[in-house]
């Protein structure tokens, strides 16, 4: 059985406001300086259509591409 978990952009956009983050031009931005973007522990901006979410624990955001969910699965392993 996979595990599959999907949101909308409601949903999004108040997860991103609960870290003081929100979308704009397409990317993920600090609320408070929406000209920095947000960048993944590998320093890559994050559209806002790859977002998938937030590692527990910490304020790293992680791309819906398979290296970076491989790498947050990898990091959640050893976190166990």
């Amino acid at each position: 059985m996979s595990l599959r978990i999907t949101f909308d952009a409601s949903a999004r956009d108040f997860i991103l406001d609960s870290f003081g983050k929100a979308a704009k031009d397409g990317f993920i931005v600090e609320k408070s300086k929406p000209s920095q973007k947000v960048l993944t522990p590998r320093g890559e901006e994050i559209p806002v259509r790859e977002f998938a979410g937030v590692r527990q624990g910490s304020v790293i955001f992680v791309k819906s591409d398979i290296v970076s969910l491989v790498e947050a699965a990898e990091a959640m392993t050893d976190a166990s």
